[in-house]
């Protein structure tokens, strides 16, 4: 019982890596992060969805393969992570052969549940979903893309008898068996599934998929619905199909960290299909808002793409990584600025805690200051529970709030103490005094470090690497003021 596993959304790859998407993955991590500080045995997957249509259309307007296309974003993806210091325990796929057969695995658990109909209904490509009329906005156009014309599709396809579980499902969200952060999520499914469950198409046409993705078991003219694998890979990254023992120690996903576009499929179709499998379900989904460009959600559609790589090289990876959890709350959109990043920049970082650790460790470097590295247990009473229960709610911008107010907390201590000027006195108690009063503020230091771990750890680091050293001297800014 003392796993968690986490899983992070499948992002398409049909184009690069933009803002929203680092904001989800520094969301994981974090989370990720945290639970080892209270000493879980943490496994984090994400993995590339590669099977959408989306992909197939992207790679015809490049002129190259599908898989030339997929591998190519896929390693922008994999860099991207890596300047974010996030590491995955697990990678997975979509077209990789392990994950075929998981999905078709999947498939044949189901098979009580699967039909074949002729089908007509309009499909929008960029959530690849079909949508009723009644759905759709004022337009006629899906809320999550408009301005970007859905297709009228009419083929012969395989479908999921998801009519069968409204009850079922109802009731697992209802007693919070699947439980939904935060509630008006919950009530949005609620809402949702209490109108009555339709039967889904899970299969494509080879025609309309272009051949691409993965078969369906015994019939070679359809390709598997898109969300039907890529829902999969949260099992396929643990061992479902190809590593039992690996399954049995880490399913089921103790979270699933997604964003409100896809709630639909994480909070009602995916159970849906693992208890049609007879499969144990996910225990919890934290579903967070969007970033938003002057009003707008981020799209390659629209033109608004951020590229995160180019913010981190210009502020560092720490930085982002503070911007996005500490200035917005994950269950409301926050409209994105570089302007606004680069003041919560200067005033926070460099001048807040950059500031901060500049000062303590010039009197700790002139006055000779030498800490008692390991002899403190540190405790954190002051703030540990808040902190704590904003962890546990993902509500990160709180936490951070309160370790902030440590810095504020300690920064005002060494104004009213003057240790500066005890420096100019040489007698023993003005000494005494002295060593006291750096104690105390590397001690806080130190906490401070700590509770940055999960949000900035290379900051985390490199604070709590220089005040535990028996020798604390002045070194580069943290954070250079841009």
């Amino acid at each position: 019982m003392n796993k968690y596993y986490i899983t992070n959304a499948i992002p398409y790859v049909n184009f690069r890596p933009h803002l929203g998407h680092a904001l989800e993955f520094i969301q994981s991590d974090t989370i990720a992060r945290y639970q080892k500080t209270l000493g879980k045995d943490v496994f984090l997957s994400c993995g590339y969805d590669e099977n959408s249509l989306k992909n197939v259309q992207a790679a015809e307007e490049e002129r190259i393969t599908v898989q030339e296309l997929v591998d190519k974003n896929g390693k922008l993806f994999l860099d991207l992570w890596e300047k974010l210091g996030i590491k995955f325990d697990s990678i997975v796929k979509g077209s990789e052969e392990k994950h075929i057969k998981s999905s078709q695995k999947l498939w044949q658990l189901c098979q009580k549940d699967i039909y074949k109909k002729s089908y007509k209904g309009l499909y929008c490509v960029g959530c690849e979903q079909f949508y009723t009329k009644e759905e759709l906005d004022e337009n006629g156009e899906c809320h999550e893309h408009p301005g970007k014309p859905l297709e009228e599709v009419s083929e012969e396809n395989y479908f999921f008898k998801l009519s069968n579980y409204t009850d079922k499902i109802l009731k697992l969200i209802e007693s919070n068996e699947l439980e939904i952060v935060p509630d008006f999520r919950r009530n949005e499914m609620l809402s949702f599934v209490k109108k009555g469950l339709e039967d889904i198409s899970i299969s494509r046409s080879n025609e309309r998929a272009k051949n691409w993705g993965v078969p369906v078991p015994n019939d070679p003219t359809q390709k598997v619905y898109v969300w039907f694998d890529a829902l999969n890979i949260y099992q396929t990254a643990v061992g479902f199909g190809s590593d039992e023992n690996l399954y049995k120690k880490w399913w089921p996903a103790d979270l699933h960290v997604i964003g409100k576009g896809i709630i639909r499929f994480h909070a009602v179709y995916w159970p849906a299909f693992l208890i049609s499998a007879g499969l144990f379900l996910p225990k919890k989904i934290f579903v967070h808002e969007y970033f938003t460009v002057n009003g707008q959600k981020m799209s390659k559609s629209l033109g608004n793409v951020i590229d995160p790589s180019v913010l981190i090289e210009k502020y560092g990876a720490d930085a982002l990584r503070y911007y996005c959890l500490s200035k917005f709350s994950p269950f409301s959109d926050g409209d994105f600025s570089e302007e606004k990043f680069r003041q919560v920049y200067n005033a926070d970082l460099a001048n807040g805690l950059g500031n901060l650790i500049a000062r303590v460790s010039k009197l700790c470097e002139t006055s000779g200051f030498k800490t008692l590295a390991g002899e403190k247990n540190f405790h954190f009473i002051d703030i540990i529970e808040d902190y704590k229960k904003a962890l546990d709610e993902f509500r990160f911008n709180e936490a951070l709030s309160l370790v902030f107010q440590k810095i504020t907390k300690l920064d005002k201590f060494i104004n009213e103490e003057k240790p500066w000027e005890l420096l100019k006195v040489s007698t023993n108690h003005k000494g005494r005094e002295l060593s006291a009063i750096l104690a105390h503020a590397v001690d806080q230091i130190v906490e401070i470090g700590i509770l940055l771990e999960p949000f900035m750890p290379q900051t985390a680091k490199k604070i709590v690497d220089q005040f535990t050293k028996t020798d604390i001297a002045l070194q580069k800014s943290l954070f250079p003021r841009i």
